[in-house]
C-alpha cells in the first residue's frame, strides 16, 4: 500500500480537503509509483512517490511542469507539492479521448514549440526517467546535442560497461557531424520525454501531457521521439504540420534525435538496447 507522507496529509488538511480516505494505485510508471488519493471532501488528487529517488527529482519535474504550462499549449497536470520522495500533482481524472485528441495534440505542440528560449537548455539540470539530464544554457544547438544528449548518455554507458571503447568513438565521431544533417532550428520549449505513455486523456477527453524533462531543444527531436514506443498516428503529424509547417525530410532524420533516447534506455535498461543504438550509428555513419 502507498505511504502518505505526512507533508501531504497536512497540506491535504490545511487546504480544507481532509484525510486521505481511500488510496488506489495507478500502474504504467517504470521508475515511480503512483496512486490516486481519495479525500473526505470527495476531491481527488495523484501522488508520486519513489523512495530512491534523487532528492531533487521531484522537485525538476515540478519545475518542468510548470514550465509547460503555456497559453495554447497542452495541458499539464499543476504540481502542488513535492518533497525528496514524492510529487503531488491535480488529479486529471483521465476520461475517454475525444474524437479529435490526435489532432488537437498537434495543433497544441505546435503551440509549445512556439515559446522560443534564450539558449539551448533550462534554468537546471534535470532527469529523463532517473538518468540525470545536463541542461547548461548552451548558444549552439549542434553542440547542446552533442555534448548534453549524445556524448553524456554514451559516456555515462560507457562507464558502466554497457558500451564498448569503439562504440563510444563511433558515437563521438557522428555527434561531430550533426550539422551535416540536421537543420538550423530554434530552442523551442519541449516536454523532452514524448513518447505514447506519457500522453492522457484529461477528464474532458483533451490531450494532456506527464513525466517532463523539460528543456529548450530541438522541436524535430521532440517529434522524433513521438514515433518510438509505439508511435502515434499519421493525423498527429498532419495537425502538426499545418500549424507549424517542418523542415523538408524532418522524418527521415528521427532514428539520429532517437539515439539520446535509446543510449538511455541502454542506461536504464540495460543491453537489450544495444542492438538498437548500434543499428543507429551504423545507419548515419555507414
Amino acid at each position: 500500500m502507498t505511504r502518505i507522507p505526512p507533508e501531504v496529509q497536512q497540506w491535504l488538511e490545511t487546504h480544507g480537503y481532509g484525510k486521505v480516505r481511500h488510496i488506489r494505485p495507478v500502474g504504467g510508471g517504470c521508475i515511480n509509483n503512483g496512486a490516486r488519493l481519495h479525500t473526505a471532501s470527495g476531491a481527488t488528487f495523484f501522488l508520486k512517490t519513489n523512495t530512491a529517488a534523487q532528492p531533487d527529482m521531484f522537485a525538476r519535474e515540478a519545475e518542468g511542469l510548470t514550465a509547460l504550462r503555456v497559453p495554447e499549449g497542452p495541458r499539464v497536470p499543476q504540481p502542488l507539492l513535492w518533497g525528496a520522495d514524492f510529487l503531488l500533482l491535480e488529479d486529471l481524472a483521465p476520461a475517454s479521448p475525444r474524437p479529435d485528441f490526435w489532432e488537437t495534440l498537434g495543433q497544441r505542440l505546435a503551440a509549445l514549440h512556439e515559446h522560443i528560449g534564450p539558449a539551448f537548455g533550462f534554468h537546471h539540470d534535470n532527469y529523463i526517467g532517473s538518468t540525470p539530464q545536463p541542461n547548461p544554457w548552451t548558444d549552439d544547438g549542434y553542440t547542446f546535442f552533442a555534448t548534453h544528449r549524445l556524448g553524456f548518455q554514451a559516456r555515462l554507458a560507457f562507464e558502466r560497461g554497457l558500451l564498448e571503447a569503439d562504440d563510444l568513438r563511433r558515437i563521438e565521431r557522428l555527434a561531430a557531424r550533426l550539422s551535416e544533417w540536421i537543420p538550423p532550428q530554434p530552442p523551442s520549449l519541449i516536454h523532452g520525454d514524448l513518447w505514447h505513455g506519457n500522453v492522457i486523456p484529461d477528464a474532458q477527453g483533451q490531450p494532456a501531457l506527464i513525466d517532463p524533462a523539460a528543456h529548450y531543444g530541438w522541436a524535430e527531436a521532440e517529434l522524433a521521439m513521438t514515433a518510438l514506443f509505439g508511435g502515434f498516428p499519421e493525423r498527429f503529424y498532419q495537425a502538426y504540420e499545418a500549424a507549424r509547417p517542418l523542415a523538408q525530410g524532418y522524418r527521415q532524420r528521427f532514428s539520429l534525435y532517437n539515439l539520446y533516447h535509446l543510449l538511455n534506455h541502454l542506461n536504464l535498461f540495460g543491453t537489450g538496447y544495444l542492438g538498437a543504438v548500434r543499428r543507429v550509428v551504423r545507419e548515419w555513419q555507414g
